[in-house]
């Protein structure tokens, strides 16, 4: 895995030795991602300047080195990622002519660039991969992130610099970055417990969505361009929405046990293909379906035991760890088991801020954190069984909110009673009962099955705690909408998670930690082979009395007893709010006092101290929201430590 960054500035304005040095530094800020080797190239009189930070995993060799130029010379290429069919994909190129000089997936992915054209590679692409190509013909920079987004690009557009990257805190660095914070993605970390593409925490600064790509044409001549000012728009390469309308038009026709069979066969290629590498490779190991079934198909088709990786705590309801070990000592795998204080798992709090780059609040950040270093020590690549919740429908949440539906549903003349209902809270001198009376009358008024996941999934409500009124967008980002159809629940949630809370949480979660110890994570559910054919299936086949993951309980039973797995699932949780009326106490406190809180101008405190003094009492559990501002608050000390400026706009 690598990071990659560089930016577009305008034609002959600086000199190689400016762009170099800048951008060297740009991508040094990413050595974690890429400890193994870096590299430079640009183009003065295009303003074009790449970075590169490799951790190697096929091919070791310096001919993996990147930035990569094609043979032709046309294209320079630097990726993070990798393509797992790229043998298939090199001998086809070798079969057109092309000759190779070293045997590194990036090579191929140059090569199939300067062959077929960026838009016929595409979908050839089996892999995860956020990447930018410089053709140098034709005077164009393209960012590409893969289907999923299972790999990270941010770019920003300040004046007529234009800066991309794999990390934030690479596009800090120039000098023409300005780090002022965007209200409304402050806005959607608050509800959210993250922010979704293509927002980030500064304005002019961006993710990529998955599956897109945005082309920038540099222009000649003097006037430089602003882009700040352009409008620069992502383009869908490949689309989920479309990938559910296929799968719903050409249905899977097969029976269960088919269904079955396939899925089968698909994952145990998914598997085999990201084995591969010249490096050791692992799997996380949580006892739990996915995990499993990954586990199970890569000990099958390995001539020794694999290395699992699994971390357990001493509070017993968020051990995992028994589960894990009775699944190794059934598949033999040579098993790596971590008790963690909670010393220790508290003492990854201080590194989080500079982890992320940004606001981010899911709180099994931690021990995702503890178990890719943990893995580290043994391998450089580990399997990750993320994306069966969404593909399979395997979250509890799905089932509680479609009986939720369901009942709303029923409710004669809801809307009527929504609108006497507000008309009470605005005109009743009652302001005790007016917070509850207004949760239930928003939920009468919701319209569709994704308004009621947003409503009822929100940890916040923003206009509640920041200090002025902020434009929420969750809606514009198809929180409120229904996607291709899918007015049933809990469809209509799956194909929401996959496109919002799985790239920008599940899997942002997973690249930060991960590249934190320089460490590849691979995502086997998320080939998007399985994808598709999870998309194609009826609904039959996903749930069954309130329980997801059927098909893959179906798969995991012929290779591990169903005693052994079969079991409500636990999540990767920690005990955030037993240590916030603990030993997180005082560092707690202090970023939640009425100063701090009011010191950037962006919060109302009351509410953020009512609730923090309820959960003190134990009363009420407040710790996720409570963790989402105690995680902005983090951000933003760390901000403050830091030369640049921050302006809350």
């Amino acid at each position: 895995m690598c990071g990659i960054a560089g930016f577009l500035t305008p034609p002959r304005e600086r000199s190689a030795e400016y762009l170099t040095d800048i951008v060297g530094e740009m991508a040094e800020r990413q050595k974690h991602r890429g400890p193994d080797d870096q590299g430079t190239w640009c183009d003065p009189v295009s303003g074009i300047a790449l970075g590169h930070r490799r951790l190697a995993i096929l091919d070791l060799s310096e001919q993996g080195h990147q930035p990569m130029l094609s043979s032709c010379g046309g294209y320079v290429l630097v990726y993070n990622g990798e393509i797992y069919n790229f043998q298939e994909l090199r001998r086809e190129l070798e079969q057109a002519g092309k000759r190779f000089r070293g045997h590194s997936d990036t090579e191929v992915l140059c090569e199939a660039i300067s062959h077929w054209g960026l838009s016929q590679t595409l979908p050839r692409l089996r892999g995860m991969f956020a990447f930018a190509v410089w053709n140098r013909h034709e005077k164009t920079l393209s960012l590409v992130r893969d289907r999923l987004g299972i790999k990270p690009m941010y770019y920003g557009c300040f004046g007529s610099t234009f800066l991309f990257g794999s990390e934030l805190k690479s596009l800090r660095v120039h000098p023409d970055f300005a780090a002022e914070i965007d209200p409304q993605a402050v806005a959607l970390q608050l509800r959210h417990n993250y922010i979704p593409a293509p927002y980030s925490i500064y304005r002019n600064v961006y993710k990529l969505p998955a599956g897109t790509l945005l082309e920038l044409h540099q222009t000649a001549g003097d006037a430089p361009r602003d882009w700040t000012g352009a409008q620069l728009q992502p383009a869908p390469w490949w689309s989920l929405a479309k990938v559910i309308e296929r799968g719903r038009s050409n249905p899977f026709t097969g029976n269960y046990e088919a269904a079955v069979e396939r899925l089968e066969e698909l994952l145990r290629e998914a598997v085999s293909l990201r084995m591969l590498a010249d490096v050791p490779v692992g799997a996380f190991l949580s006892g739990g379906i996915d995990s499993s079934l990954i586990t199970a198909f890569m000990q099958q088709q390995s001539s020794r035991s694999i290395k699992t990786f699994t971390i357990g705590f001493t509070e017993y309801e968020y051990d995992e760890a028994p589960f894990a070990r009775r699944i190794s000592e059934h598949l033999g795998t040579d098993h790596t088991e971590l008790c963690v204080m909670p010393s220790e798992a508290q003492s990854v709090i201080p590194h989080l801020a500079n982890m992320f780059d940004e606001p981010f609040s899911d709180m099994s950040q931690i021990p995702t954190f503890l178990v890719c270093k943990l893995a580290r020590r043994d391998v450089t690549v580990s399997l990750s069984g993320d994306g069966g919740d969404e593909l399979f429908g395997g979250y509890q949440r799905y089932h509680r909110l479609a009986r939720i539906w369901h009942q709303l549903e029923s409710i004669p003349g809801r809307r009527t009673i929504a609108r006497a209902l507000d008309w009470y809270i605005q005109n009743s001198p009652l302001e005790w009962k007016k917070p509850g009376l207004k949760q239930y009358a928003q939920l009468l008024n919701i319209s569709s099955a994704a308004m009621l996941y947003a409503q009822l999934h929100r940890h916040w409500d923003p206009a509640d705690i920041l200090e002025r009124e902020v434009w929420d967008p969750s809606e514009s980002l198809g929180f409120g909408q229904s996607l291709a159809g899918l007015e049933r629940a809990p469809f209509n949630w799956m194909a929401l998670d996959t496109l919002t809370y799985l790239p920008e949480d599940i899997l942002t979660k997973l690249d930060r930690t991960s590249m934190a110890v320089s460490l590849e994570a691979r995502v086997p559910l998320l080939d998007h082979h399985v994808c598709e054919f999870a998309w194609s299936l009826p609904d039959s086949f996903h749930c069954e009395q309130g329980q997801g993951k059927k098909l893959l309980r179906s798969v995991l039973a012929r290779h591990i007893p169903p005693s052994l797995f079969d079991r409500p699932k636990v999540g990767f949780g920690i005990p955030i709010g037993e240590w916030l009326r603990g030993t997180l106490f005082e560092w707690a406190e202090e970023l939640l006092s009425v100063s701090a809180l009011e010191s950037h101008g962006l919060f109302q405190s009351r509410l953020i101290r009512e609730r923090w003094e309820a959960h003190l009492s134990g009363k009420t559990n407040w710790q996720y929201p409570l963790w989402d501002v105690l995680m902005f608050q983090a951000w933003m000390a760390k901000q403050a430590q830091e030369s640049s400026k921050v302006s809350p706009v």
